[in-house]
């Protein structure tokens, strides 16, 4: 009986044994992400700066789930996903600083996370490196805090992708289909038509390959992240298809249209360029931008040599096609609407860097390591100055929007109220009231609706300084503020 209690003990041993070492590696694999996270989420926080007041298109998502200012108008193009996320603070707290901190530390928990999903197939360092380009762009640390879609659509891409190739080669993984599952989810959930952009290599490859499991969990995701937005399409728009046409009209129709320059000029810093005039940003700032498809050829070189193509063609196809109606479909830019394709370019482009600096033998390349870290160096420093300029621009405007209501609610214009005219909606969020328009893409009231407010509350209308006011205020007394001619309606 002994000797059999001891034969089971030394069994369990030489069972436990292997699983030890791989669970060591699997954790040293994996602090390295959790640091760049970390350091991801603290460089938000010390760069763009939890004081930073909410933007325009931010006010529009947490106006609708906060209790503390009515929820300004939503149009056709937007959808409820950003509005959810930023819930479980925005619900209870008007709090900026805290509702920032909150996103700060999301993102940097979405960005280890979605790393983790490529464990496998790519080394640690080429996925620590290409986190870390992802992550030091201007754009991601200037959008990782704020409540807007975009970088979730890229997380979501990152998850997608990677669950997606390693259930291909795992195919007994359970865990991989639902983690395929949730980032198809969270990618519809933000930007359903950006999510089915992305998906659509994904999708093709499943149907060529027959990979019947993969094909019905991505759709399955798609579908459950865009419930909503096709619920609210037949709710408020009249249908799927009229509200892709309201959305296609807001962004000023969809079709041919070579958006390329227009993205170089918005890399220099501007939160939307529309219209997109005004020279190019410095080739400093503009030059990582022509590197990157070079970059990632040489990266799908190096992959192919090594017999690992399928692994880097798949995420620079769902990058191509992520970038596509960006670049070639709309007559405007912004630089977070590449952030997905960035974020899918980023891990071959890193793989190619390495390749560069280090021989298939693992030992360095002094002159060629050299020089990949002194153009690293070179960009780091250029994003770290557009970002200072985009943080001080943005600090300025809502300052303005600040002291525009503190003017307003000195002429007696305080909630509950109403604002119409020119930048209604954020002026309206900082003096706590309602925004209303009776024409252009955020239309919600009309004259007659807007006079019989008046009757009951105060009504304020907003123009540039010696601009032309609707005929229905011109009576309305004038009053002379920064940059703004304010008409408030007479009392009731």
């Amino acid at each position: 009986m002994t000797d059999g209690a001891n034969a089971i003990l030394v069994q369990r041993r030489r069972d436990e044994q292997p699983t030890r070492p791989r669970a060591t590696r699997w954790a040293r694999g994996n602090r390295p992400l959790a640091a760049l996270a970390a350091v991801f989420t603290l460089a938000q926080l010390a760069l763009v700066r939890p004081a930073l007041g909410l933007g325009w298109d931010e006010i529009v998502y947490v106006s609708q789930v906060t209790s503390h200012h009515p929820a300004a108008f939503f149009s056709a193009p937007r959808s409820r996903g950003v509005s959810l996320l930023v819930a479980p603070v925005a619900s209870w707290s008007s709090s900026v600083p805290l509702l920032r901190v909150y996103l700060a530390l999301l993102s940097g928990i979405a960005l280890y996370l979605a790393l983790r999903c490529w464990r496998g197939l790519f080394p640690t360092r080429v996925l620590v490196l290409g986190g870390a380009l992802f992550a030091s762009l201007w754009m991601t640390l200037f959008y990782g805090p704020q409540a807007m879609p975009n970088y979730w659509v890229a997380i979501g891409a990152l998850i997608s992708v990677g669950c997606f190739l390693r259930a291909r080669a795992e195919r007994s993984s359970p865990g991989l289909l639902w983690g395929l599952a949730a980032g198809a989810a969270l990618m519809a959930w933000m930007r359903p038509t950006d999510a089915v952009y992305v998906a659509v290599p994904l999708l093709v490859l499943a149907l060529v390959r027959r990979h019947a499991r993969l094909l019905l969990v991505l759709v399955a995701g798609l579908a459950a992240g865009a419930v909503p937005w096709a619920i609210e399409a037949y709710a408020g728009f009249g249908g799927l298809g009229e509200r892709l046409a309201e959305a296609s009209r807001i962004q000023g129709g969809l079709g041919w249209q070579i958006a390329v320059d227009d993205q170089l000029r918005s890399l220099g810093g501007r939160a939307l360029c529309r219209p997109c005039t005004g020279p190019m940003p410095t080739p400093l700032v503009t030059l990582w931008w022509f590197a990157l498809p070079v970059l990632a050829g040489l990266g799908l070189a190096v992959a192919a040599r090594a017999g690992r193509a399928g692994r880097t063609l798949v995420p620079l196809a769902c990058a191509a096609t992520a970038a596509l109606p960006y670049l070639f479909m709309i007559g405007y830019a912004a630089p977070r609407f590449l952030q997905p394709a960035y974020a899918l370019l980023a891990i071959p482009v890193a793989d190619a860097l390495w390749h560069l600096a280090r021989t298939p033998r693992g030992t360095w390349r002094p002159v060629a390591a050299a020089v990949v870290a002194l153009c690293l160096t070179g960009h780091l420093a250029a994003q770290l100055a557009v970002l200072h300029g985009a943080v001080s621009r943005n600090t300025d405007s809502r300052r303005d929007w600040d002291r525009t209501a503190d003017a307003l609610h000195r002429l007696g214009v305080r909630p509950p109220c109403l604002l119409t005219g020119h930048e209604a909606i954020p002026v309206g969020y900082y003096t706590g009231c309602s925004s209303g328009a009776t024409s252009g893409n955020n239309e919600n009231i009309t004259v007659a609706g807007i006079l019989r407010t008046a009757d009951r509350l105060p009504v304020a209308h907003l123009a540039p300084a010696g601009g032309t006011p609707p005929r229905y205020t011109r009576s309305w007394p004038v009053h002379r503020i920064p940059g703004l001619d304010v008409r408030v309606a007479p009392g009731p």
